[in-house]
């Protein structure tokens, strides 16, 4: 799960080809399949149905394929195609494909990239826009794609279809193997966010726990002192704290406890790489974190910006806000400027509260995302209940809720609940879920960890072939997707999850012939 910006992964001897074989990612041809938009025309919550189709992208990497080996399709999630070539070219994918001669294949999800079926998203054309909707394109692709230029019919059940994705796509992954397993193959789901829960402020513990002691208990303890003012109404005293941060413009609250953990991970909101950006691979990864870090505990911080720290100290019994000028300082620094002279408080800069802004029905993939996530997954980024926080706790559900409402107001055959409906996505398993030859496989430090299969909250179970798992110990969000073209050269704990993968697979590619699959989606 990537929101972003809301209004924003061998053969026994190890070897690569040379960069000169490889097909030039930047000129992936994108295909074309035609999707029915309704894949249940039986299901009352689709009426009053369509018998239409939209045109899906793919992309296809020939590079390694050799006639018999696997197809591995990689779930594209919550942005566009082409935003997920590094995997064809030196991720996941690649890797596979390189160890068992298999088919790389992209699979561009509904609404997201150009595979919208319509040319705006109403709260009626969003309707299609679900879990088993999805999942069931998934399973139609698998069944009835062509793949110019490769020789053969390689739909499945005939070939072995393996699926990997990661994060919404490992958990669309999953679903796909649990709904459709007498078709697909098989699956590898990283990073997948398998359990829906409305309120998730589990996803600050990672940070909490693993991230610089001293830059955490300097944010804990300057938020514990803001949130005690809002506790006592000192109205006063939160515009003075406001100013601090050049920010006292921002009129709600929410809006302003929501800018300031914009390093950390604002409630839907990134507009700075964050703890979910980390990364092992240096090209795809961001320091930002550590950065905002660094200059919050800064010991050499200017004396004007260290008497910051005592400016608000009347309202807190005399004691200092240690590092609240460093923070300040950062947030002008770093934050301020993304507004261009923007006024601070409206929509295009960090105001929320805006309905006519979230009403607009333009396709986006911040508009899909924010769909989904009222409608089924939930997990509304919120500070914890007890003990210490990284964010205010004004920051709560009713904070995110807000939007969806004013986002999705309801239509004509199409209405958003007044929470998103969990049984869409629990009712596949769970942290009870099981699906033979379903890889599952987690970071420990991912913010998303805790609706993960690994969760701290799941049981424990036993691995084996068919039903295989792995927690990389100081990995974050899917971190195994990522590769550099050569496995001996990748940190030790990437590797060794890169060389479990492929023994996984090769392990269930062996006993493909004896495979009895059972199609029996009449949908399909």
């Amino acid at each position: 799960m990537s929101p972003g910006q809301l209004p924003a992964v061998l053969a026994s001897k190890r070897t690569e080809p040379s960069l000169e074989r490889r097909q030039d990612a930047t000129q992936y041809p994108a295909h074309a399949i035609e999707m029915p938009i309704d894949h249940f025309p039986h299901n009352p919550r689709y009426a009053p149905h369509t018998n239409a189709t939209f045109s899906q992208r793919y992309y296809i990497d020939s590079t390694y394929y050799q006639p018999g080996g696997p197809v591995y399709l990689y779930i594209g999630g919550e942005t566009s195609g082409p935003s997920r070539f590094s995997n064809l070219e030196t991720g996941i994918i690649q890797i596979l494909m390189n160890a068992t001669h298999g088919l790389g294949v992209i699979l561009e999800n509904r609404y997201y990239g150009e595979s919208f079926p319509y040319e705006s998203s109403t709260t009626d054309q969003l309707a299609y826009l679900t879990t088993e909707q999805t999942i069931a394109d998934n399973a139609y692709f698998a069944s009835h794609a062509t793949f110019p230029g490769i020789k053969g019919n390689l739909s499945a059940p005939n070939t072995p279809w393996i699926l990997y994705g990661g994060s919404l796509a490992g958990a669309q992954t999953a679903f796909s193997v649990k709904q459709y397993g007498g078709l697909l193959y098989g699956g590898i789901a990283s990073s997948a966010v398998i359990h829906a829960v409305l309120a998730y402020p589990e996803w600050y513990a990672p940070i909490q726990k693993f991230a610089p002691q001293d830059c955490v208990t300097s944010i804990n303890n300057i938020i514990d002192k803001f949130d005690a003012l809002v506790a006592e109404n000192n109205t006063e005293a939160i515009e003075a704290f406001k100013a601090i941060f050049g920010l006292e413009a921002l009129i709600d609250d929410r809006d302003f406890a929501m800018t300031i953990a914009f390093p950390i991970g604002g409630p839907l909101n990134y507009p700075t790489n964050t703890w979910q950006e980390l990364n092992w691979n240096s090209t795809y990864g961001s320091q930002d974190f550590f950065h905002f870090c660094s200059n919050v505990t800064n010991l050499d911080a200017p004396e004007n910006i260290t008497a910051v720290d005592t400016l608000l100290s009347k309202y807190s019994n005399g004691e200092a806000w240690s590092n609240l000028g460093n923070y300040a300082q950062y947030v002008k620094q770093t934050l301020l400027p993304l507004c261009d002279g923007i006024p601070i408080d409206s929509t295009s800069c960090f105001g929320t509260q805006n309905q006519t802004f979230y009403a607009d029905t333009t396709n986006s993939a911040t508009r899909s995302y924010l769909y989904s996530t009222c409608t089924e997954q939930g997990a509304y980024q919120v500070a914890p209940a007890t003990g210490p926080s990284l964010i205010s706790r004004v920051l709560q559900v009713n904070y995110t809720q807000q939007w969806c409402e004013w986002a999705f107001p309801k239509g004509e055959f199409n209405s958003i609940p007044s929470t998103p409906n969990l049984n869409y996505y629990n009712h596949y398993g769970d942290f009870n879920f099981s699906a033979d030859r379903l890889a599952f496989i987690d970071g420990n430090i991912d913010v998303w960890l805790d609706v993960c299969y690994h969760s701290n909250d799941a049981p424990a179970r036993y691995s084996t072939d068919l039903h295989p798992e792995y927690l990389i110990a100081g990995a974050g969000h899917h971190w195994d997707s990522y590769g550099i073209l050569d496995l001996d050269a990748e940190p030790q704990f990437i590797e060794q999850a890169h060389l479990w993968e492929i023994r996984t697979v090769r392990k269930w590619l062996r006993n493909f012939k004896s495979w009895k699959p059972n199609v029996g989606h009449s949908e399909l």
